[in-house]
């Protein structure tokens, strides 16, 4: 097939390229600055507070509003603890897949796109095609929300966006939210054998994380009857609860890491507010009473709106003609979608590789779907050349 074998050379650079979240991903940006860049691309880099992260935003063709933006996530989870059969920054090809950590998500996609780059640029006409690459996806959309902030500064006006999460190359057209929080609370340490002299942090979290059950089992009740999603309600998940020194150490430190995925914007409204007044009229209270010090405080670590399903799709209807879909589905997972279809773009999320491969050791992507997202590629380089 044209085009996969640099598809795959590629995507063994990107691989090779460690950017897990927490650590730069300069390296990858840079060259696949390069690669555009060298094709005629114009190629702006934007880089975050810390200069150690930055996001890449590329164009071929006129600067006119309405193009087309194939958009990806550089940044990977991490792989300590996981048992890998190989190298995760060593791409390896067995049985029909290439492995590494990023092979599906979403580093499979950004191969593909790159790839294809010198065929858009020597059909594209009339209508801009733009490369969006982004830093940490994977901790709250973070580098997405800086780049819409750019773009909406500069007037750049992209009418058609998709994003190359890994759907085995299904059309999504709808997702839940991601909202994340990390709440702390503040004690007093003691003796073990005094308790009513400390504020047990931990126990107070336990608290919090009882009234984030019962708030899980009441979202159940919210769902909206013509809810598409699996499940239909907004979900909570709390991921950690952590505090703690010692047995006989009243904790005077405790923190609660956990997520909601709203299908509606009402429902996340609903559950803060719920517990801003669940900290502030019985737990706090019941603290402060012993400690004036006490405190509980919650950091947003990424509120990232759903992507909503739309009657009027121009990215799905592209999408359905290119792969030859008559359809398009709803996922609970969370992309970048959301913040670009809030600047009024078009979306749709469709890439290579599967949901159940990401994140896990020995993560993988088919060449079948690298071929099948080529074959849509190539097709949507014809529409361009229209």
């Amino acid at each position: 097939m044209r085009y996969l074998d640099d598809t795959k050379a590629l995507l063994r650079n990107l691989i090779a390229f460690p950017t897990i979240s927490t650590d730069s991903n300069l390296a990858m940006i840079e060259f696949l600055a390069d690669r555009l860049t060298a094709v005629g691309a114009r190629v702006d880099i934007h880089h975050d507070a810390t200069g150690a992260k930055a996001n890449l935003f590329a164009t071929l063709g006129p600067d006119t509003d309405g193009g087309i933006l194939l958009s990806g996530h550089s940044d990977v989870v991490p792989v300590a603890d996981q048992d890998w059969s190989t190298d995760p920054f060593g791409m390896v090809e067995r049985e029909g897949r290439l492995y590494g950590r990023g092979a599906c998500d979403m580093k499979g996609f950004i191969a593909a796109t790159v790839a294809m780059a010198p065929y858009y640029a020597e059909r594209i006409r009339d209508r801009p095609l733009h490369f969006a690459f982004t830093h940490d996806e994977e901790t709250g959309c973070l580098g997405a929300q800086s780049l819409a902030e750019v773009l909406r500064a500069q007037g750049i006006r992209p009418g058609v966006a998709i994003i190359g999460e890994p759907t085995s190359m299904r059309i999504i057209e709808g997702h839940k939210g991601c909202y994340e929080y990390s709440t702390h609370f503040t004690g007093l340490e003691g003796h073990g054998s005094g308790p009513d002299r400390g504020v047990n942090a931990v126990e107070y979290a336990v608290r919090y994380v009882s009234r984030l059950l019962e708030l899980k089992e009441q979202l159940k009740t919210r769902a909206p009857k013509e809810s598409r999603f699996d499940p239909p309600w907004t979900t909570i998940n709390t991921g950690a609860l952590i505090g703690g020194v010692a047995h006989n150490v009243i904790p005077g430190k405790a923190r609660i890491d956990w997520e909601m995925r709203p299908v509606q914007n009402g429902d996340a409204d609903f559950v803060k507010s719920d517990l801003h007044d669940f900290c502030a009229h019985t737990l706090l209270p019941a603290m402060r009473a012993v400690s004036p010090d006490a405190n509980i405080v919650t950091d947003v670590i990424g509120e990232v709106d759903g992507l909503i399903p739309a009657d009027d799709n121009e990215a799905k209807d592209i999408l359905m003609e290119l792969t030859g879909s008559n359809g398009a589905d709803t996922v609970p997972f969370g992309t970048e979608a959301g913040i670009f279809q809030s600047l009024g773009m078009s979306v749709v999320v469709c890439g290579p590789g599967s949901i159940e491969q990401a994140h896990k050791p020995d993560e993988y992507v088919s060449l079948d779907q690298l071929g099948q997202c080529l074959t849509m590629l190539e097709r949507l380089g014809g529409k361009l050349a229209a």
